[in-house]
Parts: structure tokens; C-alpha cells; sequence
């Protein structure tokens, strides 16, 4: 299994992809699941992906040959929309090519892209194994793939499009603390990029071992703080246990 998040700020983008495959007990491997093109100072496209791997991988490749071989790719077209169009175009074609060779597997994939050219703000997108996708705004700044539920409470009660830039990384880790708690599919190493608006470069992928000093302090920090607040909390027993019982029916047993 896979946890991806991407979460697009005022002031930037926060990725945060682990690096675990799951094909079963004994098929458990690391594979990097953020990709970055990139044409300095003209723009920079982030692709995470989750999904079946070898799908994954083809739609990598083939955007690659297209940048040497095409006209038309994803660094020379004028819009983040653009980009977007063709990931979904060439996912929706890996999938279709490879589904009719084999029944009954699993072949889809999701993609999130984001990114910035010059002259457009960032823009994040999450495109589906059809191909089609949609848009993050203000009002949902964040998009998530893979496994996803367990780290999506904290970036409910924490993530806007205000959100510091800082306190957006911290809110990504922790949301993938709490998926790595409650996966065992989901597993280290991370990969990390924070992408600063109208930057336009990428400054590397930041691969976040199992021993990192920082990530142990977020993930002790926060569990802390959990349990502190919880002791901290009133206890609502006796208002439980003196409140009525409401009547049961006559068909309840």
C-alpha cells in the first residue's frame, strides 16, 4: 500500500510520500514514489503516485520519452493544467493497454500532480486512474492517495490555505505518523519536498530514514501531546451513568 499528501499553501507545496510496496509477506520493498521534472527557473512538476507499480513506473517512463522525443510534453506546455491533462492521458493509456492483457488484476494507479509554471501561481491536482481529475482550492488545500484515512483527521482540524508553510510540513508529517501507526503497508523511509512559491526549482527530494533524529522528535512530540491533553480532559462518567437509558422497543432483545 501507499500514503501520499500534498498540500498547496499561500506560500507553497508540501509533499510527503512513504516508499513501501506491498505484493504480499513476502514481497515487501522500498520503491520512491515522488518524481520531480523540472526546468529551472521556467517551472517544476511534482508527481506522487500510488496504485499498482508497474503502472506507475510506465506512465514515469513514458513522460520522460516523451520530454526527448515529443513535441508536445509536460516541460514545454503553457499551463499546470496542461500537465496535468497529459499524466492523466498517459495514465488512462497504461492502464487501458495493460488490462487487456490479464484478468483480474488490479492495474490502476492515482496520481497527484503539482507544481508551478512561471506566470501561474502553484496548482495541485489529484488525477484518477480514468484519467480525468480535479483541482485543489482554498476551501480543500490538500489532496491525499493510498491509504488515506487514518492520517486525514489531523488534516481536517488543521490544514487552510493560510496555514504557514512550516506548520503545513509539520501538519504532513504527523498525518503520516499517524498512518504509519496504523498500516504496517505503509512504511519508511519518507520523501519529502517543500516547495517555496515562484521558486520555480526544486531544491532535492529530502528522504527521511527510520532513524531520523527530527521525525523521532515530531513523532514523540505529538504523541505526547495527545496523551496530555487527553488526562487533561474532564471525566463525564458520573453524567453517564446518571443519565436515563432510553426505552427499548419491544423488538429489541
Amino acid at each position: 500500500m501507499t500514503y501520499c499528501v500534498a498540500i498547496k499553501v499561500e506560500q507553497g507545496l508540501v509533499l510527503t510520500s512513504d516508499s513501501r510496496t506491498n505484493a504480499g509477506v513476502d514481497h515487501i520493498a522500498s520503491f520512491r514514489k515522488l518524481q520531480v521534472f523540472e526546468v529551472p527557473g521556467e517551472r517544476v512538476i511534482f508527481v506522487q503516485s500510488s496504485g499498482n507499480l508497474a503502472t506507475t513506473q510506465s506512465v514515469i517512463t513514458l513522460l520522460q520519452t516523451a520530454i526527448r522525443n515529443s513535441e508536445r510534453h509536460i516541460l514545454n506546455v503553457p499551463t499546470m493544467f496542461d500537465v496535468a491533462e497529459i499524466v492523466g492521458k498517459t495514465a488512462r493509456q497504461v492502464i487501458k493497454r495493460d488490462e487487456g492483457q490479464a484478468q483480474g488484476v488490479d492495474f490502476s494507479c492515482s496520481l497527484i500532480v503539482s507544481g508551478q509554471v512561471k506566470g501561474e501561481a502553484p496548482r495541485l491536482f489529484h488525477i484518477y486512474p480514468q484519467g480525468n481529475f480535479i483541482e485543489a482550492g482554498e476551501d480543500t488545500p490538500y489532496f491525499q492517495i493510498g491509504e488515506s484515512k487514518y492520517g486525514k483527521p489531523m488534516l481536517d482540524r488543521v490544514v487552510n490555505f493560510q496555514t504557514p508553510l512550516d506548520r503545513a510540513l509539520l501538519c504532513s508529517l504527523v498525518s503520516m505518523d499517524s498512518t504509519l501507526r496504523s498500516n504496517l503497508s505503509v512504511g519508511m523511509p519518507l520523501d519529502v519536498i517543500v516547495y517555496k512559491s515562484d521558486s520555480l526549482q526544486c531544491g532535492g527530494i529530502v528522504r527521511l530514514q527510520e532513524d531520523n533524529e527530527m521525525f523521532r522528535q515530531v513523532r514523540n512530540a505529538w504523541s505526547e501531546g495527545i496523551r496530555q491533553v487527553f488526562e487533561n480532559m474532564p471525566s463525564y462518567t458520573a453524567e453517564i451513568c446518571a443519565a436515563q437509558p432510553e426505552s427499548r422497543s419491544s423488538g429489541d432483545k
